[in-house]
């Protein structure tokens, strides 16, 4: 027999998955094989299952991933881009996130490079770890909003303390000299601390002259590039021929 208002008061102490499971069980035929330890085991496990995935919603809302539904487990490795499964199964395991390495991801447009790391980024999310996704245009716009409210500081001391910081689309505009300072206080922050995902349709190679500066390029690659897995993509874009159809007249 249930005690009358146990449900309510485990509710009422925010156990919502205990005082659900305890609902279960008790409307179950086969509770009456359960001993006491089973139950509470079963209850539980509830509650821990409930508040896992309330922490993962709330860890993805906090990430805005571009491709909030990407997932390690839908990648295609069957178009030829140059991605190895093993090494991008290994890189979906999260240990080089949780070691602060870092994790460079070059290639041509149309190969999912942004893709891909949102599906690291959410596997990173599941694995209970937090995320933030920003374009490099978009984090430089906040910064120099920052600049000019006095919250700069706080803004790099935000981003540096993000488990894996996902920087989508470096080099696609030209940095003026307010952007690569600002870029470098944020890697500088993370340097050997944090992890940081950077996508860019360059070779890593070509990234001292995009970034313009030869002294603060130096420094930036050196704490970004020297620790850092790589993935270089190549290969026939994935997006096909999007052209609309032809419009009637």
């Amino acid at each position: 027999m249930l005690t009358p208002g146990l449900v309510d008061r485990l509710s009422a102490l925010k156990l919502h998955g205990m005082a659900r499971a305890l609902e279960d069980i008790h409307n179950s035929k086969a509770s009456t094989d359960l001993d006491f330890e089973d139950r509470l085991t079963l209850m539980i496990d509830h509650e821990e299952a409930i508040r896992g995935n309330r922490s993962l919603k709330r860890r993805l809302e906090v990430a805005k991933l571009r491709f909030p539904t990407a997932a390690v487990e839908d990648v295609d490795f069957r178009h030829k881009r140059g991605l190895s499964r093993s090494s991008f199964l290994a890189l979906a395991r999260c240990d080089w996130i949780k070691s602060a390495y870092n994790l460079l991801l070059t290639g041509k447009t149309g190969l999912g490079k942004s893709w891909l790391a949102c599906a690291l980024g959410q596997r990173a999310c599941r694995e209970g770890l937090t995320v933030r996704y920003l374009r490099v245009p978009t984090v430089l716009d906040m910064m120099k909003a920052a600049r000019g409210d006095g919250s700069a500081p706080r803004l790099v001391e935000r981003l540096g303390k993000v488990q894996l910081l996902i920087l989508d689309d470096f080099g696609i505009y030209p940095l003026d000299s307010d952007q690569r300072r600002d870029l470098m206080e944020i890697i500088e922050e993370r340097a050997q601390r944090r992890s940081t995902i950077v996508t860019s349709q360059l070779d890593v190679r070509d990234w001292h002259r995009a970034f313009g500066d030869p002294t603060l390029a130096d420094a930036l690659l050196d704490r970004l590039v020297n620790s850092a897995y790589r993935l270089e993509l190549d290969g026939e874009s994935m997006r096909g021929d999007q052209r609309p159809p032809e419009l009637s007249t």
